[in-house]
């Protein structure tokens, strides 16, 4: 009798060990659970920011080269040139819609970056293209 309690004993000791594992296991996995929809989340919530700006800067290419009538190369001269814009980027920019049209009129000219004291060129309304609700499929740093 006393080696059945004794097994018994063991047994119980393995299984209390074992269930302190897998709850520490368990544990674990609802951390790294956590951390990587954390993770999913910022890098979505950054493609959206990125996405506003594309389609604010093609907003602004667009009428730089539609209603002020400049060429493209000349557009990119007023933005810095090549340092600054590429004529690649910018005709990728320009193809640039906003993902989302009820997030504003994709307006520039309201925002800090237009400048201070800058006026628009007449009202133009940037935004007048339409939005198609998907990225164009040349994504970010896309060749071309």
């Amino acid at each position: 009798m006393p080696n059945q309690t004794t097994r018994q004993q063991a047994r119980r000791v393995a299984l209390d060990a074992q269930t302190r594992m897998r709850q520490a296991r368990a544990e674990k996995e609802r951390r790294r659970s956590a951390l990587a929809v954390s993770v999913v989340t910022a890098l979505a919530e950054r493609d959206a920011l990125v996405q506003a700006c594309e389609a604010r800067a093609g907003a602004a290419l667009r009428a730089l080269t539609g209603a002020e009538g400049l060429t493209l190369r000349e557009a990119v001269e007023w933005c810095g040139g090549e340092e600054q814009l590429s004529v690649r980027e910018a005709t990728r920019l320009r193809r640039v819609e906003p993902s989302d049209p009820t997030s504003g009129d994709g307006s520039w000219a309201d925002t800090e970056e237009a400048g201070e004291g800058v006026e628009p060129a007449a009202s133009v309304d940037v935004s007048e293209s339409g939005a198609s609700g998907a990225r164009d499929g040349s994504g970010r740093g896309a060749a071309g």
